[in-house]
């Protein structure tokens, strides 16, 4: 298991449950459960976030409007290592042709664990921080050119504690609905809107220091640009721009770039590149650790999926970048 120092854990801890007193990233303090805020899946790190126009599996984390371009059944695990821990997630996808696609999903995010020592140094107990996450989706194309999405969420932060703590622990469960839409209004030009994460505060301590969870509106577009300059459809490749507000308190815009070029099409192999810029109205306030480059490669091949991502943002709090992040989906 991951042990991290008090402070960093104490840190991640109270940013992932409460958002206070720390200001972390999109200009979400005072708000709670900040993990989900976080990138799930290679190919949305790769792409720098840039998925509410973008269909597929890793949709079921993202606008769940894009899982109705699943077309078989899936089974996908993700596995990626972040500031505040290390999150391992799966998901199980459904896909009926013509009709959409059912999902089940779960994410846990382990921030670690810390040893408490008595005054000569005894190990007295373990404090372990975990935040969870359930997602039940459901997406359809009731007209062609049309994908509509709805996801329904159960969040939950844990903190517990083995053996003899100062702190005996506390759990705090909320829910969450994420809504979004994708449509292809030109021919080469799709766009899609979502809100996310839209529920009741999350309670970690009282009712009075219950914090709102981190509601967000978000609009994209992508282009086939390389459709422009070929007419091969063995070939693919397009650039997409997302923006990212406070739905409660907007006014700290976030902007995504994103783009892939996949070259095949039962089997196929893509290469990803995207840039985060973050808190557009507040840049100069150097509130988010994370704007910068990812790249990543995706393989596909008869049933098997697999995508690999790097961040090559440096992280403020660690001073490194991110390792690997990974996606595999198998077809059932």
């Amino acid at each position: 298991m991951n042990v991290r120092p008090l402070s960093l854990l104490a840190l991640v801890a109270l940013v992932c449950a409460t958002g206070t007193p720390v200001r972390a990233q999109e200009g979400s303090a005072g708000e709670g459960a900040l993990f989900l805020l976080l990138p799930v899946g290679a190919q949305a790190v790769s792409l720098g976030r840039t998925m509410t126009a973008v269909e597929g599996p890793e949709s079921a984390f993202w606008n769940p409007a894009g899982l109705a371009g699943v077309s078989r059944n899936q089974v996908v695990l993700f596995r990626g290592e972040q500031v505040a821990g290390t999150a391992t997630a799966a998901s199980l996808l459904f896909a009926s042709p013509g009709r959409g696609t059912l999902g089940a999903s779960y994410l846990l995010l382990d921030v670690g664990d810390l040893d408490q020592t008595d005054e000569f140094g005894n190990v007295t107990g373990t404090i372990s921080v975990r935040n969870h996450l359930g997602v039940i989706s459901a997406a359809a194309s009731p007209l062609e050119g049309l994908n509509v999405g709805v996801s329904f969420k159960i969040v939950q932060f844990r903190l517990s504690c083995r053996g003899d703590c100062q702190d005996a622990g506390t759990t705090a469960t909320t829910y969450a609905f994420d809504i979004g839409a994708q449509a292809e209004p030109l021919e080469r030009l799709t766009v899609g809107a979502m809100v996310a994460h839209v529920g009741p505060k999350l309670q970690v301590l009282n009712v009075e220091q219950a914090d709102p969870l981190p509601s967000r509106l978000r609009v994209a577009a992508s282009y086939d640009i390389l459709d422009v300059f070929t007419e091969r459809d063995d070939f693919g490749g397009w650039l997409g721009l997302e923006v990212q507000d406070r739905l409660r308190d907007p006014g700290s815009p976030s902007l995504y770039i994103g783009s892939e070029f996949t070259a095949g099409r039962q089997d196929a192999l893509s290469l990803r590149a995207g840039y985060v810029f973050s808190d557009l109205l507040d840049e100069f306030e150097g509130a988010d650790p994370e704007d910068g480059a990812r790249v990543g490669l995706g393989i596909r091949y008869d049933r098997l999926d697999m995508s690999i991502a790097k961040s090559l943002a440096v992280s403020t709090i660690t001073g490194e970048t991110e390792p690997v992040h990974v996606t595999f989906a198998i077809g059932l």
